[in-house]
């Protein structure tokens, strides 16, 4: 496992939104057509599917928060957490690709980030992170191809995810919309059977802790992303100054968060767009 801290180089300057460069749509697609059952996904997550990922960083507790972003692939969320993390947050990268992780390394976005904000890089699948060292995460944003998987693998990672959110605190991760048929369509009886075992997985956490869901229609493919909160204590999170949620409702809780809706079918990594 290559573990490391980037560097913050103060000579770049971050724009203020960042959209991925061609160079990362190349390296994507080359990616995914090299290794489609780890990337699952042809292309880049777009910016409304990103800010959705976001939210629980956009919306936080008035302290430093630690992060952890799970199958980063070229960085498109990265760099916006980045931009939004304030001075004192932490911010801890997972990217199982070498090729995607060399990227990230090269990144003059997150090399542009404010010094204060830690960031750090495992090269390694989330399940090869140590269990005895005690940390905790506030967020965890998770861009794995879930349904590309097997359901027992989906459960374990999800109860990893579980394991290491601090009481209370937030897990993202999105689908695609209409996969399930797809996948049936086009891998045959047994894959669709695999598939929708593993959207059962994840339907059954969701239930036991989701806070909300949140279409994205302006993503290729139309996604949704998914809020799930882990048990425990709860501080009021309130919108980070520099971000883009509404201010928060009667309850304490961000306007600018997924809301609820029909479940539908939704999966993730089983149609070309997004990571």
């Amino acid at each position: 496992m290559t573990n490391e801290r980037l560097r913050h180089r103060p000579d770049f300057l971050a724009p203020r939104h960042s959209s991925p460069a061609s160079g990362d749509h190349l390296l994507f697609l080359a990616e995914a057509l090299r290794t489609f059952h780890d990337t699952g996904a042809l292309a880049p997550s777009g910016p409304e599917l990103v800010n959705a990922l976001a939210v629980p960083v956009t919306s936080r507790p008035n302290r430093p928060i630690s992060v952890l972003e799970v199958g980063a692939g070229t960085g498109v969320v990265t760099r916006r957490l980045a931009q939004v993390l304030r001075p004192g947050d932490r911010l801890h990268v997972v990217e199982a690709n070498p090729r995607f992780a060399e990227r990230l390394r090269e990144d003059p976005v997150l090399a542009a980030r404010h010094p204060g904000i830690g960031l750090q890089l495992s090269a390694c699948r989330v399940e090869e992170l140590p269990q005895d060292d005690g940390r905790q995460y506030d967020v965890i944003v998770s861009g794995l191809p879930f349904t590309n998987f097997e359901p027992a693998q989906v459960r374990d990672i999800l109860d990893r995810y579980l394991r290491l959110l601090a009481p209370g605190g937030e897990l993202t991760y999105f689908g695609y919309l209409g996969t399930t048929t797809a996948r049936i369509l086009t891998a045959g009886p047994r894959r669709g059977a695999r598939h929708r075992a593993v959207v059962r997985v994840l339907r059954q956490f969701e239930a036991a802790y989701g806070l909300g869901e949140r279409t994205v229609w302006r993503n290729v493919p139309p996604a949704r992303a998914y809020l799930l909160r882990a048990p425990g204590g709860r501080e009021t999170w309130a919108p980070a100054g520099n971000a883009t949620a509404e201010p928060p409702d009667a309850a304490g809780e961000a306007t600018d968060r997924p809301t609820g809706g029909p479940a539908g079918e939704s999966t993730n990594g089983a149609a070309p767009a997004t990571r």
